[in-house]
């Protein structure tokens, strides 16, 4: 069942006429969107509670495998299914592919828990141990790209390659972004509008096209649920998280080779809107230079360098960025 594909349905859900998507209304789990591939769920604990953490477990459509297992690793702004054009190539290449939704995302459970890197690290290793799989190439985005950093220097036994995807945490934001506590952040987050998400949306890509309008909708629908004040608490201790656990100190300790995919465009700073002077909001996220730095911190990285690209190379440069992937995974 875990190995269907339902594009059919897919069809139906985008051709779904866009007066009647914008009224639609999700909960913090999105129990009423659907996921192209099927979810599954693992109870994790925290702090003495059970929750559940969603995940798809997607096998080779065909009886071609290849040994490797992928997982892919969500940025924060973002969830599980907008991998799908990825998992959907990976898989056609025979591989095995794991994407889980973090614990605070997506279809997973909003629990109100001290955010930690090595935490969502931990469960990530539950999940990788519930599905028996004892070796995987990690790739991270954005946010992602900081916990697989996390979780290879947490399990390098378990990380056989790592794929950073234009991660953010290559500069301390600590030292240029003046801090914010829960009580703020939440607050910010309760402010939030569907066309200030689509604006901020914007600022990922070099040129805004319809087909990005989906990983919009999701968020701003939420916004009109009675469940949005738990998805707001959850966002600021996330955004709380990035903010107070930098991996920028730690990437001489990766041991295994590392893929660093960057889009050149990219010029994103966790909570450049807190950050007062434009003079000095520019001097930061030049992901051109902060690119160059982290490939040459890390011992065993090959850096690929995407032009005219930004923050989110396997949805605005798919090809490009899928095809430097698998040569990478093929090594």
């Amino acid at each position: 069942m875990k190995n269907l594909l339902y594009p059919f349905f897919f069809l139906l859900l985008f051709h779904f006429p866009a007066a009647a998507q914008s009224q639609r209304t999700y909960n913090a789990t999105l129990s009423d969107y659907a996921y192209r591939y099927p979810v599954n769920y693992l109870e994790v604990e925290q702090e003495g509670q059970k929750y559940r953490m969603a995940y798809m477990d997607v096998s080779p459509p065909t009886s071609f495998k290849n040994p490797q297992t992928v997982v892919l690793l969500h940025g924060k702004n973002f969830l599980g299914a907008y991998w799908q054009q990825t998992m959907n190539f990976l898989a056609g290449q025979g591989y095995r592919v794991v994407v889980p939704d973090q614990l605070g995302f997506g279809k997973s459970d909003k629990a109100e828990v001290h955010y930690s890197f090595h935490q969502l690290a931990q469960h990530t290793r539950q999940l990788l141990d519930h599905l028996k799989i004892r070796e995987a190439a990690v790739v991270g985005h954005s946010m992602g790209g900081m916990l697989a950093t996390r979780f290879a220097l947490m399990y390098p036994e378990t990380t056989a390659k790592l794929v950073l995807e234009n991660p953010i945490g290559l500069e301390d934001y600590r030292r240029m972004v003046p801090y914010k506590s829960l009580d703020e952040l939440y607050q910010d987050e309760l402010k939030r509008t569907e066309a200030g998400i689509g604006d901020y949306h914007k600022t990922y890509y070099t040129s805004w096209k319809p087909a990005y309008e989906e990983w919009v909708r999701i968020p701003a629908a939420q916004l009109r649920s009675p469940d949005y004040p738990q998805v707001a608490r959850v966002a600021a201790h996330t955004y709380a998280m990035i903010y107070e656990q930098p991996v920028v100190y730690e990437f001489s300790d990766l041991k295994m080779p590392v893929l660093l995919a960057i889009g050149l465009e990219d010029r994103t700073v966790v909570g450049k809107a807190y950050i007062k002077s434009e003079e000095e909001r520019k001097l930061y996220g030049q992901y051109p230079q902060l690119g160059q730095q982290t490939a040459g911190a890390i011992p065993n990285a090959r850096l690929l360098e995407l032009n005219g690209v930004g923050h989110i190379p396997h949805i605005e440069a798919p090809d490009q960025f899928h095809k430097a992937l698998l040569e990478f995974l093929k090594q």
